[in-house]
């Protein structure tokens, strides 16, 4: 089977280029057509077949039409944000100008979409074979607030490496973090990230544990950095030095990659996802903390909810510093609990690991193709009849 997988991808930073590359490493053997920020020329991988540049509708076009014939089935990763046109609309002329079926997987739902964005995202499952999203609520919300039929809908967890238990002890001196409890977030940062919920809830953390260290893994979401600069870090290291945070707060201002990021997630006692959109439907950074079996504190968003049932981790009532301070000072002062609620992530997160992930995609992928095949013949036989 000869798949296309359309979607922003590396070196460009954006978590979905980061799990586009794995998800094909995942499924074998793959193309890929690579969606172009505007004015970045990126070195992209030899994977990569074919360039969109985000805002020429042409390239989109001429790029469906290449792989109309070479490719059984296309793969088509969607984000408002990285497709051409007003929202992304350019991705209904690319998918129109395909002869051959496609899959799309939605990385962001809106629960309150505008007129526009509801219309895309309509018009776009309609055009594809199947929908794929990654989380239960996700399929609830298409099926509810989109009126998508629930039979062409796939639900697919984000994947995480397969990665060993291990005890956070023998990799914080590698860190400079020996005999420190950390509490780990990581990710593009941005305002929805919530990081600043953590540093107000830190001083009654570190009142009652002075060892405590949050660590920020992550630059600047790329898009944000281009418009406001650093201003949201500046925002978060004003207020570190402003509650006098300075030796309890560390920020790592690059983006981590996966060698990296493992020594982070496996040093880590805690990890927190903060995040203000109630309605995430996805978040990468909160499978990977699972994959590693770490205890999780988050607050109440849509994929956390999900994730995070029957004791695989906390999620607040409410996203407050006082709740969360509560939260993060319970588990750093009950080691036997984190490490029973990290086991549970982790056993919950083997069938997430990407061998398992691309493997249902495998199945959803050639089904597909499948029944194009099949009823191809079939609609040209009608065709001629008529």
């Amino acid at each position: 089977m000869r798949t296309a997988f359309v979607s922003s991808y590396p070196p460009r930073r954006c978590g979905i280029a980061t799990y586009t590359q794995a998800l094909g490493a995942a499924t074998g053997e793959r193309v890929v057509v690579a969606l172009q920020p505007p004015d970045q020329e990126l070195p992209f991988p030899f994977e990569v077949a074919l360039r969109i540049r985000r805002d020429e509708l042409a390239d989109h076009l001429r790029a469906a039409q290449t792989l109309n014939g070479r490719v059984d089935v296309v793969s088509i990763q969607h984000d408002f944000g990285i497709w051409g046109g007003d929202d992304g609309s350019n991705v209904l002329d690319f998918v129109g100008a395909l002869d051959v079926p496609a899959v799309a997987t939605l990385h962001v739902i809106p629960a309150d979409p505008s007129v526009r964005q509801r219309a895309i995202l309509t018009r776009l499952m309609d055009s594809v074979a199947t929908t794929v999203v990654m989380c239960r609520p996700a399929a609830t919300l298409l099926t509810e607030c989109y009126g998508a039929d629930a039979r062409r809908i796939e639900v697919i967890h984000h994947g995480v490496p397969d990665l060993p238990l291990v005890d956070p002890a023998k990799i914080k001196p590698t860190l400079g973090l020996a005999g420190r409890h950390v509490i780990l977030g990581f990710g593009l940062l941005g305002p929805t990230k919530g990081f600043e919920l953590v540093i107000e809830a830190l001083p009654t953390v570190v009142e009652a544990d002075p060892s405590a260290c949050f660590v920020v893994l992550g630059a600047t979401r790329p898009d944000l950095a281009r418009e406001d600069g650093e201003r949201y870090r500046d925002g978060l290291l004003a207020r570190v030095r402003d509650l006098g945070l300075g030796d309890h707060v560390r920020f790592i201002d690059r983006f981590a990659g996966r060698v990296e990021l493992t020594r982070w997630l496996e040093a880590a006692d805690i990890f927190v996802t903060p995040y203000t959109d109630r309605e995430q439907v996805v978040s990468g950074t909160l499978s990977y903390a699972m994959g590693a079996g770490r205890a999780i504190v988050s607050t109440p968003f849509a994929y956390a909810l999900d994730l995070l049932s029957d004791g695989r981790g906390v999620v607040l009532a409410d996203d407050s510093p006082t709740a969360l301070a509560a939260a993060l000072g319970d588990l750093l002062a009950d080691s036997e609990r984190r490490g029973v609620m990290g086991r549970r992530a982790y056993e919950h997160s083997r069938a997430m690991v990407w061998p398992e992930i691309g493997a249902a995609f495998r199945r959803v992928l050639s089904r597909v193709a499948a029944e194009s095949a099949i009823s191809a013949p079939a609609a040209r036989l009608t065709s001629a009849r008529v």
